[in-house]
């Protein structure tokens, strides 16, 4: 009967977290945090730790790493009153029907949180998962320099590229399970990057704290309880806004690409676009039709080898109305994923400076849907609202410093816009036109931040 109750809160609104305890006690530090789904590894399964979570409605998910024995594992999840069962790691397929078949009996749920070369974007599962991601921030050299990418901006790890396209390309909610770097204690403000990081796409991070981290957390450290109450702060801003998360991007530049031309790496197209806030609009292939090019002037063809004539027929119609097409170089194409790979490889950075070059000549100073300066330690992305009255501008701050002195320019006349910020009130800000549309500037903001421009 818990089980059963947990089941009906929606899978899509679990807000999951990596724990690291199964002493019931430990759930007192998910009181008041949006915190409501457990992922627990296998030393950590306990009954009683589950029926007392059900009892505070958190849900626990039994996390399964290995093949050998999975379908056994499973049943004692379900017998022990989990709430659904994890399959982590590169699980093979014929693996994971059979632990679904057993938890099917159960009536629980089995959430996949896989390599990203084995994602079923078209499964229709509630949720869809990786545990391939890079831990997000600027990227420093050994000698302390920030480094650089193909557009000289700062080098940004980032999993929005990726998670642009994942999110275009399925109707689940998408979790980003990456963990920490290993052995480092790592500051405040790279979890709450972490948040933002798949939130601003319409993903959720799962939680999971450095180990030096929990351990002064389950021990009630004071300054563990300050930052946990952060973090929390930062996962139920995200969650108080959820009608954010369905909104669709708001741009006039397309990229179509798929798993096969580079989509599921970070690093490639999405980043190399998002580096220079360009808002953009990421098409599957299996997503191709007029009434989706209709929505944009501009398109790159990542790798028109691999479009079907009927695919291409529809990018031909769209020049021939007007749009400006851009394709990759002759020959140009990324390596195929391997299971262990999700950044570009040498050879495929100087490929992707190739085609940033024809890019940058092709959009040059034109907006897109919108510009924005001083913010070369931030991504952002534009949605709109159903009808286009109003945009959601994220942005998200990846230096350890508050940012300041921003400024967005976003096509078309608007006359209201509110800044939204985890860790302060709403505040109201000036609107101005400028040459491509209305101006709005922000004073000062922490790691997260979304305008409401109406």
């Amino acid at each position: 009967m818990l089980v059963a109750f947990l089941l009906a809160v929606s899978l899509t609104d679990w807000v999951p977290a990596r724990w690291i305890s199964n002493d019931p006690k430990s759930l007192d530090l998910l009181n008041g945090t949006p915190v409501n789904c457990l992922l627990l590894e296998q030393p950590q399964w306990s009954e009683t730790f589950a029926r007392q979570a059900a009892k505070q409605g958190i849900a626990t998910l039994g996390v399964i790493r290995s093949e050998s024995g999975a379908v056994d594992l499973a049943r004692q999840a379900a017998a022990m009153q989990f709430a659904g069962v994890v399959l982590e790691g590169a699980f093979d397929p014929a693996a994971a029907i059979r632990v679904r078949a057993v938890l099917n009996d159960s009536k629980i749920p089995l959430v996949e949180l896989t390599t990203r070369n084995r994602m079923r974007f078209d499964s229709g599962a509630p949720i869809l998962g990786t545990d391939q991601g890079l831990w997000p921030g600027v990227r420093v050299e050994e000698n302390g320099a920030v480094e650089t990418g193909p557009s000289a901006a700062p080098w940004i790890n980032t999993n929005t590229g990726f998670l642009r396209f994942a999110k275009a390309a399925s109707d689940s909610v998408i979790w980003m399970a990456n963990q920490p770097p290993a052995n480092t204690a790592v500051p405040l403000t790279r979890y709450l990057q972490a948040i933002g990081d798949a939130a601003m796409t319409g993903a959720r991070w799962v939680v999971a704290l450095d180990s030096d981290f929990s351990r002064r957390l389950l021990a009630r450290d004071a300054r563990a309880l300050q930052d946990w109450k952060a973090i929390a702060l930062h996962l139920r801003y995200y969650e108080d806004h959820k009608d954010w998360r369905d909104l669709r991007p708001h741009s006039e530049l397309a990229v179509v690409e798929d798993a096969q031309s580079g989509a599921l790496l970070s690093g490639g197209v999405l980043d190399m676009i998002a580096v220079k806030h360009t808002p953009v609009l990421p098409i599957p292939y299996r997503r191709i039709s007029p009434p989706v090019m209709e929505r944009a002037k501009m398109a790159v063809d990542v790798d028109p080898s691999a479009l079907t004539p009927e695919q291409l027929a529809v990018l031909k119609a769209f020049t021939r109305a007007g749009g400006t097409l851009l394709t990759g170089p002759p020959g140009w194409k990324f390596q195929s994923l391997r299971p262990e790979a999700i950044t570009l490889e040498k050879a495929d950075l100087d490929k992707l400076d190739e085609i940033w070059k024809e890019l940058n000549s092709m959009t040059g100073r034109k907006n897109m849907g919108a510009r924005l300066f001083n913010v070369s330690s931030m991504l952002s992305n534009l949605l709109e609202a159903p009808g286009g009255s109003q945009l959601i501008l994220h942005l998200v701050n990846y230096s350890d410093f508050p940012a300041e002195n921003i400024t967005a320019h976003v096509l078309g006349a608007y006359h209201h816009a509110r800044l939204y910020r985890p860790e302060a009130p709403v505040q109201e800000l000036d609107t101005y036109p400028v040459e491509d549309g209305t101006g709005i500037d922000i004073e000062k903001m922490g790691s997260v931040a979304t305008l409401v421009i109406e």
